[in-house]
């Protein structure tokens, strides 16, 4: 399996045969084998990506100016939260007062 890093250049073909540059957000799940990629932030089979020849000759990372770079931080650090905030709910799930009540019970 191919594994991607964030920030690589690649290009990604769709199901329709289509394809396009984009980059990477976070690197390739090893658990899943998906890569979450800048195009309408995708989460996509290694196969459906290539790394983009420009990453080849050392232009790896795809934004050329500074607010290109900040945009990206942006956009990572949003998914970023948004995941935390999954993980979270999640947790707080699992520990509702009937559980611990359980819990209690089985101690």
């Amino acid at each position: 399996m191919n594994t991607y890093k964030e920030n690589d250049l690649v290009i990604y073909t769709d199901s329709e045969g289509n394809r396009i540059d984009t980059f990477v957000i976070f690197d390739t799940d090893t658990k899943t084998g998906l890569t979450h990629i800048n195009h309408f932030n995708l989460k996509v089979k290694t196969g459906d990506l290539v790394m983009h020849p420009r990453a080849a000759k050392g232009n790896a990372i795809p934004m050329a100016d500074m607010l290109s770079f900040n945009l990206f931080q942006q956009l990572k650090d949003k998914f970023t939260q948004r995941d935390q905030v999954k993980k979270t709910s999640q947790a707080l799930v699992l520990y509702t007062p009937n559980t611990r009540a359980l819990l209690a019970k089985a101690s």
